[in-house]
């Protein structure tokens, strides 16, 4: 059995190719893929070659951890069954080619306890689930707080402060510099930091990588106040002392995603308290990759990218 797979050489080398893929056990179901998300975090770090070392990693890879598809095989020993609509947060089964995280493949190979079952009337909209799940973990972790400002108005800035909205909490305020991203807001207000000169945070989500800007939100919380990094960072991250001392600063950092995370995230979803509208903004056939890839990174109007493999 083969798939055709998003496979990334080198840093900026991006073909499609066609993989052999490893045979499925009882326990694994075979999928074949829609849809796959782009990543504007974890991949633009494997894209650039910036992705920290850890083990595991290293080039000729497929990427991708968000994959909505149909189940076309399921092993005797799982609970699925063929036709049945499934989110995939990554595979591993191309043999000697690494999948961090596997799943940008138009099939795939997984066990069936990875995979998530999705109504299919989410349709493209499904591989969101990851994110939205992310973004539910940052605010649902024990004695957390729930975000005042947010800063970044990229799509998980947008499902943060969507999620704060939909667990009843006050809508926050979102920080975002680049007018072209700055429109969308949903029960919530989009300013320039510039313009906003509150100091009295009691907490700061920031989703925007940048490893720069810990000192400034720090000078921005009130006493007790919490930073939460809730980006992925490829530098160190470092703060002046003083300040944060004197606030009695919390510094936080949240991880991804867990399965009782997506289990609530399907309820928001699902009940209609989240929506994942106006959040994929560009679509690509999953032949022009390349193409995609380049435009997912380096265009500020792409809040998300999407491979369609239906088309391939």
């Amino acid at each position: 059995m083969e798939t055709i797979a998003v496979v990334l050489k080198q840093p900026k080398l991006v073909e499609i190719n066609r993989l052999a893929l490893t045979a499925p056990t009882p326990e694994d179901v075979v999928v074949d893929v829609a849809w796959s998300g782009v990543s504007t975090g974890t991949e633009r770090l494997l894209w650039s070659g910036r992705m920290p070392a850890f083990p595991g990693m290293g080039y000729p890879l497929v990427p991708g951890y968000e994959s909505v598809g149909e189940v076309v095989e399921a092993g005797s020993e799982t609970d699925l069954r063929p036709g049945q609509m499934v989110f995939v947060p990554g595979a591993k089964c191309f043999g000697e080619v690494r999948g961090l995280f596997g799943a940008s493949a138009s099939r795939l190979v997984v066990a069936a306890k990875r995979v998530i079952p999705i109504e299919k009337s989410l349709g493209e909209r499904g591989i969101l689930l990851a994110l939205a799940a992310t973004a539910y973990h940052a605010i649902a972790a024990p004695g957390a707080r729930s975000p005042e400002c947010i800063v970044g108005h990229g799509v998980l800035g947008r499902l943060l402060a969507r999620i704060a909205v939909a667990l009843g909490n006050p809508p926050p305020v979102v920080w975002e510099k680049n007018p072209i991203r700055t429109g969308g807001a949903m029960g919530y207000s989009v300013i320039d930091p510039a313009e906003d000169p509150r100091r009295d945070y009691k907490s700061i989500y920031d989703v925007s990588g940048d490893p720069t800007l810990l000192d400034s939100l720090i000078s921005r919380i009130a006493a007790g106040g919490e930073v939460v990094l809730a980006g992925f960072y490829s530098e160190p991250l470092s703060f002046a002392f003083p300040p944060a001392f004197m606030r009695e600063a919390r510094i936080r950092v949240a991880a991804e995603w867990q399965q009782p995370d997506i289990a609530a995230t399907k309820e928001l979803i699902e009940s209609g308290r989240l929506s994942l509208d106006g959040l994929i903004t560009h679509h690509h056939d999953a032949k022009a990759a390349p193409d995609a890839y380049r435009i997912a990174f380096e265009d500020a109007a792409c809040l998300k990218m999407v491979l369609n493999w239906r088309l391939s």
